[in-house]
């Protein structure tokens, strides 16, 4: 009776929209009541971060929704990946894609239909918690930073490489998430403009995509509550009237209020289907109750059910998908962590090998060499030169396995993830120390101080012929209040951990080839970046469980460094223009003021030179950029093409990132420039490449308040091709 069912479903699809409508009729009102709800937070056999309920009658089964920005979380034989932040910093649309296929690889081995990410909240203020993650929250992708170009770009091709295998993707969190403090109930105060250009557009780019849902956030936006906010969620609100076809799910308890207003407004599923202390139990029972008044009309609840379903009939999830086959573990610890099947490759190792190289951004490095072309200081590192060596901080060594709750709140290693649900697991991290013993081998004395002790750090540093110095600075999840070396989810400040800025002063104090590393989720203080005796400076990010091979890779000089800051790194706090509301007398309102004004933007509009600049990052070699040329389209998918070489004129094979920004005419009310392009260009030592980049009709478009449709404003825009935001070596006219 039930496989006959689905055949004809299965058929119907095929051939015509109303075959929902036909599923959909076989449906109790209880089926479907269990289809748009989560099936309980303390649910202490749960396997999955939440599950729907199955209608086995008809061969529908419980949908399973999975954490991991980078990776499976809670789960055993399961890969460690960069964090979105990382993979913002390859500027790589291609390896922004592999990593969301590779993920999603591993998700569909474990049976998991609902991979939670990617996240694409703007980070407006660098101190924010989950910053690293966008691009990426709860499961992937992670922040791409401060800029909507990238972010949107990273959503893009993050979505359509995890929906390439199968597995849903869930653009997050719906809309202007960009803080821990006050998560669960503040508001964001934007404007309409600001919305489209900034925040929105992310998500836009996920409809693109056909992500095939969207999680409504837990903060109120302009006064509503995101996830019963008509004008995000309902007919005519963003996500409708921009084509999404998918449905709407919560976070995980962000729903307030009563049944009607949530699903009347717009919300499709409730997660996890329980009350929870932030809020939640609003469906079940509650939203029978409210079709069973009228509240809610029973059109309403067939349309929420087929938004689900539609969702996973379209990425064929209804034939041959794995069963769930792993347990996650309880928060307290306990409950098995069944491994089943081992979705680790080689092929995943690689690809988290080559994005943690290919988004390390060296950012200094004064490379000496001898009259035959040796290295004597700086990178790349030419062992032969090299007798002793040290190795000093507590972030190269191998990180704890035993943090609470399985959300790796501590820092008690070598950071290659934040904390929080959008962490993952740590089984196979491969610590810097190990990597660096390995490569320098038994003819090298390798010197440790693998704490942030400020007397031994310097005193195995002294004499040696280079010293490897590791800082971090780390941040996460708020969850219920809680706090790891008191941070409370958004950092405290930008400084290092456990004095890590002293360290490197010290340490630089004694030995005149200081390499420092930096493992951080964000900008960070780095006022001794000047020091004569630092060498060199790699900003390593997130980069996951390769972490010291990756790094070996680069400081060897077996891959060229070519990464590039997804962010400004200022020379004060301040310069940033945004704050993290932290005290406050009740859920706060915060009133986005600096509308289209994020990092290089602020900088640029109030005259600030930032020590390290938006998409600022050193190579080996060297490049030069000529022959620019700027051509209008008649096509409407492509308004001009902007073309122009680069030639490698370096000693090293190397890959180049050039981007272009955007100068708008005066009257547009833009911002001096803005990120509209770029690409990863591999040119060998001596050769040249010619390198195109499209500008279509969008991005050369305003928001229009008034009409409320993208605009694109009369004058003359100026096309500037560069290194990065303020290195620009060619200029035109469109």
């Amino acid at each position: 009776m039930l496989a006959p069912l689905v055949v004809v479903v299965a058929a119907l699809l095929a051939c015509s929209v109303n075959a929902f409508t036909f599923l959909v009729s076989q449906l109790t009102l209880d089926e479907k009541i269990g289809i748009v709800t989560g099936d309980g937070q303390l649910n202490p056999q749960r396997r999955c971060i939440r599950e729907t309920h199955a209608v086995p009658r008809l061969g529908i089964p419980s949908l399973c929704f999975n954490d991991g920005p980078a990776g499976v979380r809670l789960v055993k034989n399961v890969t460690g990946f960069p964090a979105g932040i990382n993979a913002a910093s390859t500027f790589s649309r291609r390896l922004m894609r592999a990593r969301g296929q590779a993920m999603a690889e591993e998700f569909r081995g474990k049976g998991i239909n609902v991979l939670l990410g990617p996240a694409m909240d703007i980070m407006r203020n660098p101190k924010a918690g989950r910053g690293w993650e966008r691009r990426a929250r709860h499961l992937i992708v992670w922040i791409f930073g401060p800029d909507p170009y990238l972010n949107g770009e990273g959503a893009y091709d993050t979505i359509m490489g995890i929906q390439s295998t199968g597995v849903m993707a869930c653009a997050k969190h719906l809309i202007a998430n960009n803080q821990e403090h006050w998560r669960y109930g503040l508001s964001a105060d934007v404007d309409d403009r600001t919305l489209h250009e900034m925040y929105w557009y992310p998500f836009l780019r996920s409809i693109e995509a056909n992500v095939t849902s969207v999680m409504c956030a837990y903060n109120r936006f302009n006064q509503t509550s995101s996830c019963h906010h008509a004008g995000l969620l309902g007919p005519s609100g963003l996500l409708q009237k921009n084509g999404f076809k998918g449905f709407v799910v919560s976070d995980w308890g962000a729903t307030h209020d009563t049944a009607s207003d949530n699903a009347n407004a717009g919300l499709d599923m409730e997660q996890p289907g329980d009350y929870i202390l932030i809020g939640g139990g609003v469906y079940g029972g509650n939203l029978l109750l409210a079709v069973q008044s009228g509240a809610v009309s029973t059109d309403r609840l067939n349309e929420m059910v087929t938004h689900i379903l539609a969702s996973w009939y379209r990425l064929g999830q209804d034939m041959d998908f794995p069963a769930v086959n792993f347990n996650s573990q309880a928060p307290d610890g306990t409950g098995s962590l069944n491994q089943n099947v081992n979705v680790r490759s080689d092929g995943h190792t690689s690809l988290v090998r080559e994005i943690a190289s290919a988004s390390a951004v060296l950012l200094k490095n004064n490379r000496s060499t001898t009259p035959d072309g040796v290295t004597t200081r700086g990178l790349p590192i030419a062992t032969q030169m090299i007798k002793n060596v040290a190795v000093i901080g507590q972030d190269a060594k191998l990180p704890s396995l035993n943090c609470p709750g399985g959300l790796n709140e501590c820092n008690d290693g070598t950071m290659v993830i934040g904390w929080g649900s959008g962490s993952n697991s740590l089984d196979f991290v491969v610590p810097p120390i190990d990597s660096i013993t390995s490569f320098f081998g038994s003819s090298v004395s390798v010197t440790t101080s693998l704490s942030n002790d400020l007397s031994a750090g310097p005193a195995a540093a002294k004499g040696k012929d280079v010293a490897f110095v590791f800082v971090n600075a780390m941040s996460g999840e708020l969850g219920l209040y809680d706090t790891v070396v008191g941070n409370m989810g958004d950092r405290n400040d930008l400084d290092l951990w456990f004095k890590g800025g002293s360290l490197v002063e010290n340490v630089a104090a004694v030995c005149n080839n200081t390499i420092v590393v930096i493992h951080s989720v964000g900008p960070v203080n780095i006022p001794w970046n000047l020091h004569p005796n630092i060498t060199a400076i790699i900003y390593a990010g997130a980069p996951g469980e390769q972490t010291g091979p990756s790094l070996v890779d680069v400081i060897s000089g077996q891959y060229n460094p070519r990464g590039r800051l997804p962010f400004s790194i200022a020379n004060d706090e301040k310069d940033f223009g945004t704050s993290i509301v932290y005290l406050s007398l009740g859920f706060p309102t915060l009133v986005y003021s600096e509308k289209l004004l994020l990092d290089y933007r602020y900088m640029d509009a109030n005259d600030i030179t930032p020590r390290f600049e938006f998409g600022f990052g050193l190579s080996y070699t060297s490049f030069e950029y000529s022959d620019l040329s700027i051509t209008t389209s008649s096509d409407p998918s492509s308004a001009a093409s902007v073309s122009f070489t680069i030639k490698n004129t370096g000693g090293f094979d190397g890959t180049e990132i050039p981007q272009l920004y955007l100068t708008y005419p005066a009257n547009a009310g833009e911002p001096k420039k803005v990120l509209r392009g770029f690409n990863e260009v591999d040119i060998p030592k001596g050769q040249s490449k010619r390198v195109v980049l499209n500008l279509s009709l969008r991005d050369l478009s305003i928001w229009d308040t008034v009409n409320q449709k993208w605009a694109r404003p009369s004058g003359v825009f100026t096309i500037l091709v560069g290194a990065s935001s303020k290195d620009i070596r060619l200029s035109g006219s469109l």
